[in-house]
This record gives structure tokens, C-alpha cells and sequence, in this order.
């Protein structure tokens, strides 16, 4: 196999650990994903290697329960039945034991509830120097008075809405854009080099290509910061 492959491993604790890319790179992509990302990964680090020239390597680490694996704490259901749990601590604590080379860049990202949990994650620990918090479920209730009170770790951080996201009758989520906007203040308070970046349509156009966007901006820019 060569140095730009793509395997999936599932010796790591049972979960599924999907590698692309160059494994010799000094970047490595950590990205939670469910099961309806799987079809996507392969069209994401397409656009990636589209849009740079940067050597990286993505690591997909699938979650088997979306809304509990990636929840920082518990929460009531905002649309269907399922509810949230407080798993992300635990999953946390496995995506650590990968990131144990000290020569590596880790940079962790993903969509919707994975891009909160990536902007969680970065507050719980230094190991990220970049976080692509795409499309991030940043209504979820709590997230903001969390982020008021701990500081992301990261060097930098994007972040990205659809225009349309809140433009929904679900009174939790239809608060997504103001809360966004007042993440992005905080991590500009805080003097970390970060984007807020505005994608046209809703919440489910194009996961794939905006949530590679998010991870080359923050590739470029650890670059530029370690100038």
C-alpha cells in the first residue's frame, strides 16, 4: 500500500478508523463521523487535494451513536424522539490515543454535531492546533455559556454556517446563527486566528465540500501562524 492510500481499521476499541491520504504527513485531519458520511469521505479528501497542496492525513473515526458519542452533555430531543447523551468525554478520550506522535500537527473537525464537538474538544485539550468546526450544532443548549467560559485551546479555528440554517421553525435550532456569530466574537476576544464563512443553502448542501473548505483554511493558516 502506498503512502496516499485509504484503509479502514477496525482493530482500535472496535470502532472503525478510516485513514486516507499520506500517512508520512506532518498534518493529521481528526474527523468524528456516522455512518451518513461514510459515502462522502472519499468526495471530501478529493476536494481537499483539489483545493491544496499540503500534505495531510485524514483519520475518520466513526461514532456507532451519533447523538450520544459526540454529546458533550445531556439534552432533551430538539426534532424526532432521540434525545442526546453525555458520551463525548469517552470519545474524547479514544480519539487521544491517536494523536501520540509529537511530530504530527492535529487538527480535528467535522459537521454538524461533530463541529461542536470538535469546538468542545478544544477546550478540553491543547492537542489540537486547528479546529474545522463546520455547520457546528452550536444551538445546542448550554453550548454557549460553555464557550463563555472556557477557552478554546486551538491556533485556529473556522467556522461556517449555510445562510439558510437559521431560516427553520425549530425554535432550538432556529437560534444556530446568532449563536455563530457570538462563538466567533469569543474566539475573536480571545486572539485566535479565526473565520467565520457564510456557504449558500441549508444545512444538508454539499457536507463534503464545505467541511474540506474548513480543514485547508485551517491547514493554511497553522502554517502562517507558526511564521
Amino acid at each position: 500500500m502506498s503512502n496516499r492510500d485509504f484503509c479502514a481499521d477496525s482493530s482500535y476499541q472496535e470502532k472503525i478508523i478510516y485513514k486516507f491520504g499520506n500517512r508520512q504527513a506532518q498534518i493529521v485531519l481528526i474527523q468524528p463521523v456516522g455512518d451518513h458520511d461514510l459515502p462522502l469521505l472519499e468526495e471530501e479528501v478529493r476536494e481537499i487535494e483539489r483545493l491544496t497542496d499540503l500534505e495531510f492525513q485524514l483519520v475518520a473515526v466513526k461514532v456507532e451513536n451519533w447523538n450520544r458519542d459526540l454529546a458533550p452533555w445531556e439534552a432533551p430531543a430538539v426534532f424526532g424522539e432521540e434525545g442526546f447523551g453525555n458520551g463525548a468525554a469517552e470519545t474524547l478520550e479514544e480519539i487521544k490515543k491517536l494523536c501520540t506522535d509529537k511530530e504530527k500537527i492535529y487538527c480535528i473537525g467535522g459537521y454538524s454535531l461533530a463541529g461542536l464537538f470538535s469546538l468542545w474538544a478544544s477546550c478540553q485539550t491543547d492537542l489540537f492546533s486547528g479546529v474545522a468546526a463546520v455547520s457546528p450544532s452550536v444551538w445546542y443548549p448550554g453550548f454557549m455559556e460553555y464557550m463563555r467560559q472556557y477557552k478554546s485551546n486551538g491556533d485556529v479555528v473556522y467556522l461556517s454556517l449555510g445562510d439558510r440554517e437559521e431560516r427553520t421553525r425549530n425554535p432550538v435550532m432556529a437560534k444556530v446563527g446568532n449563536c455563530i456569530r457570538e462563538g466567533y466574537a469569543l474566539l475573536k476576544e480571545e486572539n485566535i486566528d479565526c473565520i467565520l464563512e457564510w456557504n449558500r443553502g441549508g444545512h444538508f448542501s454539499n457536507p463534503e465540500l464545505r467541511t474540506a473548505k474548513g480543514f485547508v483554511w485551517v491547514m493554511r493558516h497553522i502554517f502562517i501562524s507558526a511564521k
